[in-house]
């Protein structure tokens, strides 16, 4: 079975976090717990459930990544980014108003 982490959108803002062992939601996915059997999946889908309910979260899904050194990464580029940020470095401010005149 693939590992898997439980991810979501904070309601009040709409920021990526993921559930930790502490059952917090966390800004960081190394603070995610890790499901490596399907008994931890199935509470991760009920703890889901609840912060759902309780409007906590939006948004709730199970996904899949892989263990490394450095702490989980997901398998899809869409997860890679909510959890590391854009694939682009953005410009300076200054830089993006010069360039709309």
């Amino acid at each position: 079975m693939t590992t898997r982490v439980l991810t979501a959108n904070r309601l009040h803002d709409g920021i990526a976090v993921w559930l930790g062992s502490d059952g917090r939601w966390s800004l960081s996915l190394n603070d995610a717990l890790l499901a490596r059997h399907e008994d931890a999946v199935a509470a991760l889908e009920a703890a889901g459930r609840h912060s759902l309910h309780d409007n906590r979260v939006i948004d709730v899904n199970l996904i899949e990544v892989e263990e490394t050194p450095r702490g989980p990464r997901p398998f899809r580029l869409r997860e890679r980014i909510r959890a590391e940020g854009p694939s682009i470095e953005y410009a300076p401010e200054s830089e993006r108003i010069s360039r709309a005149a």
